[in-house]
Formats: C-alpha cells, sequence, structure tokens
C-alpha cells in the first residue's frame, strides 16, 4: 500500500499526503514555493521553449524529452514541459522524472488525480499528443446523443454490456405527482447504506451518484424544470433501491426528466469518474491547540453526502488565480464521551481538523476565511472498510500529529458500535505536550471505557514532561503493540507524516504483525 508511485504537483502537508498516498516532501530552495510557481507563470515568461505555438506530439519525440534539463510528460492526452516546474516539486526532481518522456496518467491518477493539473501547468502546456492514448470508457453507450435528447423513464440498457454485466448493472426510473418528482435507482446490490449515495441538485441539474464496490454508477440530468431546494432521499437498504424526491417549484406536468448531461446513465469504475465539488458555507471556526483549528462546513440543502469512516475529501480554494486542492479527513465535533447510544449528527455538516501552517499557503487561506464564506468540497475517496474494525478483538491506533484525523471516526465507531473489541489503544505521537490535540477528550474517553487506553508520546517535551518520549521505534511499538491473547485478530492503523508511515509499518512487519493486520490511511 505504501509502494505508491510518484507524487505528481503540489504536495500536501505531511498528514495530507499520508490521506492521498503521496511521498515525503524535499526541501526546496529559497524562492520555490508554490506561490513562487503561480507569480512565475504570470509573468509572461515562456515556460514551454514553443513561443506560444501548441504542436501535435507524436511518441517518439514525446520520448526524445526525457532529461532533467529537457523534460516532457503526457497526462491525459496532453504534453507538458515540466523542467521550468523541476525546482518547485515538493516531490522533487526525481519523482518527476519517473514519468520523463511517457505517458503519466497511470501514475498521476494513483498518487494525485485530484490536483488541478491543468490550472498549476496550463503554462508548460506543449499540445496534443497525436495519437490520443485515453480510449472513452467503453460503458458509455453509442445511444448517449439519444439519450441527450430526451429523458423519459427508463433508458435503454447498454449495449456494449454483455448479459450477465448487464444484470448487475444499476438502472433508474421516474415519476411525478403533481407536486413531485420521484427519481428511483435500482442499484440491484443489498446492504446499500446512505454513505454509499452522494445526491447533488444545483440550479436544476441533479446528480445522483451510487457506489458499488469499486464502481460509480451516475444519474445526471440538467432538469426540465425548476425544483425546489427540499429534497429527500429515501434508501431502502435491503432491496438496494434508492429514491431521490424532488419538489417542484410550480406544479405542472413534466413531459421530460430533463435533458442528459455527459457522464449520464454510465456505470464505470470509480477512479474514472470526475471529481463532483459543491460550495460549503464557514459556519464556526474553534481553536483545538495553538496551531490547530475545527472548522464547520454547512453542506447545501440540496445535497445529501456522508462521508465513511476513514475517507476524506478535497477542498479547493483558487488562490492568486490558480486553483489549489488539497485533501482533510472529515472528523466529529467531538469524541463519544457517552457511550450508550452513538452520537447523532444531523449530516449537514463537515468538521474538519486543520493545522495552519505559518508559511502554507493553503492553510492560511482556509485560515483568513470569514464565516458565511464558501469553499469548494469534493465527493469522499478512500478505501478503507468497516468490516477490518468488525472482525478485530484488538484495535491499535498509531497517529502523528494531525494524522490523528482519521483515528476520530474510528474511535467512535470501534466504542459505539464493534462489541468485539477487548482492546483500543492510541499511540499518540506529538513534539509536544501544547501539540497534543483533544487531550482532554481523550483523557475522559479512557475513563469512561475501560477498553480505552491512551499513550503519549513526544520527541521534543519539556523537563517537567513524565511520560514516555522519543521517535515512532521498534522497541515502542513493542511495548505498546500486544496481542490480548496469543491468536487474538488485530488490526493496527497508521497515520502521520510519510517516513513516520513507511517506518511504523516496517517495524510493524519485523515485529510479526502481516500486511493484512495493518492498514495505513492512504488513498
Amino acid at each position: 500500500m505504501l509502494n505508491v508511485p510518484p507524487q505528481a504537483f503540489p504536495a500536501p502537508s505531511s498528514q495530507q499526503r499520508v490521506a492521498a498516498g503521496g511521498r515525503a516532501k524535499v526541501p526546496l530552495k529559497p524562492g520555490r514555493s508554490l506561490m513562487d510557481w503561480i507569480r512565475l507563470t504570470k509573468s509572461g515568461r515562456d515556460l514551454t521553449g514553443l513561443k506560444g505555438r501548441l504542436i501535435e506530439v507524436t511518441e517518439d519525440e514525446l520520448a526524445k524529452h526525457n532529461k532533467k534539463e529537457d523534460c516532457w510528460i503526457c497526462i491525459r492526452g496532453f504534453v507538458y514541459n515540466v523542467t521550468p516546474y523541476m525546482e518547485y516539486h515538493p516531490g522533487g526532481e526525481d519523482e518527476l522524472m519517473k514519468a520523463a518522456g511517457a505517458d503519466g496518467t497511470d501514475l498521476f491518477d494513483q498518487v494525485h488525480r485530484w490536483v488541478n493539473y491543468e490550472s498549476m501547468l496550463k503554462e508548460c502546456l506543449v499540445g496534443r499528443m497525436a495519437v490520443k492514448p485515453i480510449a472513452a470508457p467503453k460503458e458509455i453507450s453509442s445511444t448517449l446523443s439519444e439519450e441527450k435528447k430526451q429523458l423519459n423513464g427508463m433508458l435503454p440498457e447498454k449495449k456494449v454490456l454483455d448479459a450477465s454485466a448487464r444484470d448487475l448493472t444499476p438502472s433508474y426510473d421516474w415519476f411525478q405527482t403533481d407536486s413531485l418528482i420521484t427519481i428511483v435507482i435500482y442499484t440491484k446490490q443489498k446492504d446499500m447504506n446512505a454513505e454509499l449515495v452522494i445526491v447533488d441538485c444545483q440550479d436544476k441539474r441533479l446528480r445522483g451518484e451510487i457506489i458499488v464496490d469499486d464502481h460509480s454508477y451516475l444519474v445526471e440530468v440538467d432538469l426540465d424544470h425548476a425544483v425546489q431546494e427540499d429534497m429527500a432521499v429515501n434508501i431502502a437498504e435491503k432491496v438496494g433501491k434508492v429514491e431521490i424526491i424532488l419538489k417542484k417549484k410550480d406544479n405542472i406536468h413534466w413531459k421530460m426528466l430533463g435533458q442528459a448531461l455527459e457522464g449520464h446513465n454510465t456505470f464505470i469504475k470509480h477512479t474514472e469518474r470526475g471529481l463532483f465539488y459543491r460550495k460549503c458555507k464557514l459556519v464556526s471556526k474553534t481553536e483545538v491547540t495553538h496551531d490547530t483549528k475545527l472548522l464547520c462546513l454547512m453542506l447545501p440543502r440540496s445535497t445529501h453526502l456522508r462521508v465513511p469512516i476513514g475517507q476524506h475529501v478535497y477542498l479547493k480554494q483558487t488562490i492568486a488565480g490558480t486553483e489549489v486542492v488539497k485533501p482533510y479527513t472529515p472528523v466529529l465535533p467531538f469524541l463519544p464521551l457517552d457511550l450508550k447510544e452513538p452520537p447523532r449528527h444531523d449530516g449537514a455538516h463537515l468538521y474538519l481538523m486543520i493545522k495552519i501552517y505559518s508559511c502554507g499557503l493553503f492553510t492560511q487561506a482556509l485560515d483568513h476565511l470569514q464565516i458565511g464564506d464558501s469553499i469548494s468540497v469534493s465527493n469522499p475517496e478512500g478505501n478503507f472498510k468497516k468490516s477490518q474494525v468488525q472482525t478485530s478483538e484488538d484495535l491499535f491506533l498509531l497517529a502523528a500529529g494531525t494524522g490523528f484525523t482519521p483515528m476520530v471516526k474510528l474511535l467512535n465507531f470501534a466504542l459505539t458500535e464493534v462489541g468485539c473489541l477487548r482492546t483500543v489503544r492510541l499511540i499518540f505521537f506529538n513534539k509536544t505536550e501544547d501539540d497534543i490535540l483533544w487531550r482532554n477528550q481523550l483523557e475522559q474517553l479512557a475513563l469512561k471505557d475501560e477498553r480505552f487506553e491512551f499513550q503519549f508520546i513526544l520527541s521534543q517535551p519539556t523537563k517537567d514532561w513524565v511520560g514516555k518520549q522519543g521517535k515512532i521505534s521498534s522497541s515502542l511499538l513493542s511495548e505498546f503493540v500486544k496481542r490480548s491473547r496469543k491468536d487474538s485478530k488485530v488490526l493496527i492503523c497508521i497515520c502521520g507524516p510519510t517516513p513516520f508511515t513507511e517506518q511504523g509499518v516496517q517495524y510493524l512487519k519485523d515485529l510479526g504483525y502481516s500486511q493484512e493486520e495493518i492498514h495505513a490511511f492512504t488513498a
């Protein structure tokens, strides 16, 4: 899981890189920050070497540009001269060179498919590949042009899918009354739940996405008439039926649902589906520590979105005319101190615990958001499965700094809903006492539930610190990560700066834990 390809373009903070599967940052020379790169792209300097011309690039021509001083990379059929960007890339020159003179799309998608490279590298665009390397997904039917003309109930199934595939492909229908429009999606899946359904209705654009394992089914239309902001989503979990109920603005009869948009009625791999964003309003900002804040964002009224445990979202901001995107793992507003019943949340808000870096362009912009300001938030992504916890007896959480964020929902779920757990132990690494996130809440939680234990380990403690000190090591892990009995089922989750995570995984393997017993939070 940690043997990931090179990171592409603007890198997140260390905590964020782990969430997104990136590599460690490389120290940059002075004057080589993201802001410096943005300034350079707006300076008018020729960054392609072609004096503004766009050319058609053959594979042979692309392959010639494979040196640090002359480096072209292809992403999704477009070729960029990344030579000027070499010294600005947080992942270092060697990471970029892995795709030099070649198609780097797969490497890019596996690590940072969320990065808006078109915006970051628009001044480095050389041109298109002569032969388009990415074909349209097979699942997009040749009937799409017919669908765009008129949508009226069930559409023809995809001709390119064989009979067995069609049996598993979701479908949809729609109905109306004088005041309501109801879209019904037949997912053909048992155990459908709210976390697998994402619905947005913005400016007559309806988008309903269903996650089915590693695939995505999409209903996406430009509605024929206006609807109100109020929207209801009903899920019949056992039969896998999803209802999206819209209120008409005018009580008139609709002749059709609307015009199909590009991805409508397609069933493709989730990684092939572009990220979708909606604007969320900042409703509160609370100090957690001296440099970390808890932001509460409110989803639009016409959005249904639940972020699963262990998954992250992307925030997108335009900074100095360039779109910058970073991943964050949503947390709860507080730890589950009342363990009699799981905390109920309205699903209308997202809570993000964000460390504000003094030199961090993105986090500084976040910190300057005012209450009522909006920021774009993506659909969730991640590969953690709750079933990994549900079959465990011992759960160990290894966190460094803001690597604590994915552990919050995990703690809540483990202590409130998983009865088979004997031990839940958090080993929390920080520099100083002032850096410990939610220390009081963790201490109270340990008093409430005898299964939960924590250990704070500081790398730069004051002389008054009486607890453990040091950095992650084999000896520390052997002391705190122990099975409750010889053959107990164990899950160890780890998140923090990339070196911390990679070292931790190796130490755990050296101590005899298998890859199946270890989950590093990567995308």
